[in-house]
């Protein structure tokens, strides 16, 4: 079954490019993470300071003298762990709260519903904004920030499912015989509603990445001297007409992350969505 459906992945464009551009990305981030970079991402080359592309320095140099090649490596891990880390936490969250709340209803359902409600009155990069300038910068308050966004998200993606899933013959079966609500919830109603969480998770961490893209950029997410492709971008901006590559290779590196997890996504929601299947 798990190679049939990896088959078929393969044999759809977009999830095939997705997986492509993602495998590319996740080699980056383990080469950034154990330090198979070409120089040290903070070491400076005092005598070749803003170099241009060239066979030694392949994304050439910033000011400082830094391997822009070897920080856009470096950038990747850190911009993975945020990923990782921050959809993990929203995930388990949301899905928690989204599917009690669906299976329980009533009170509970359209109070839990509401606070989401109001967390997505924010536009996502604003509050999250307004969440590291509460608690200070840094990564670890990043990715608290964009748990806390993208949340909501996974609470309203799992609670729908769960509305057509505890309707089903099998968990009012459950229910007559005296099962526990979290064994129901646990057996029945999770792995039938898998599906859509799959697909929400690739888009999320591809949101997750831009918006601590973003974060850095304004100077809230990783600090300097370590690496972020945000941060990288922002310190390019009063160099770009005489130093493109110190945008142009971040940028690009946000761009294929970005357009891999949604391919991927895009990919995964026609395998696993049964109206899109021919």
């Amino acid at each position: 079954m798990k190679q049939s459906f990896f088959a078929r992945l393969l044999r759809d464009r977009s999830g095939l490019a997705g997986l492509i551009l993602i495998t590319l990305y996740l080699l980056a981030a383990l080469a950034g993470a154990f330090a198979l970079t070409p120089y040290p991402p903070n070491e400076q080359h005092v005598e070749d300071l803003m170099q241009p592309p060239s066979a030694q320095y392949l994304m050439g140099t910033d000011i400082f003298g830094r391997d822009v090649l070897s920080r856009v490596i470096r950038g990747a891990t850190n911009s993975l762990k945020v990923g990782i880390v921050s959809v993990t936490l929203a995930s388990l969250i949301g899905i928690v709260l989204g599917s009690v709340a669906g299976y329980i209803g009533g009170q509970f359902d359209n109070v839990v519903m509401r606070v989401m409600d109001i967390f997505f009155a924010f536009p996502a990069i604003l509050l999250a904004l307004v969440i590291v300038a509460a608690l200070g910068p840094g990564m670890r308050n990043t990715i608290l920030a964009i748990s806390v966004v993208y949340m909501p998200i996974f609470a309203r993606v799992a609670r729908g499912p769960t509305l057509t899933v505890k309707a089903k013959e099998y968990v009012l079966a459950a229910q007559s015989i005296g099962t526990r609500r979290s064994a129901i919830l646990r057996r029945h109603v999770l792995p039938n509603i898998t599906a859509p969480l799959i697909v929400q998770v690739s888009l999320a961490l591809s949101w997750a990445i831009l918006t601590e893209a973003g974060l850095s950029f304004l100077g809230l997410g990783a600090q300097p001297p370590d690496p972020s492709w945000g941060n990288m971008l922002s310190e390019s901006r009063t160099l770009l007409e005489l130093a493109p590559w110190l945008a142009i290779f971040p940028g690009l590196a946000i761009m294929f992350a970005v357009l891999g997890f949604n391919l991927l996504g895009d990919g995964l929601r026609d395998l696993l969505d049964p109206r899109l299947r021919q």
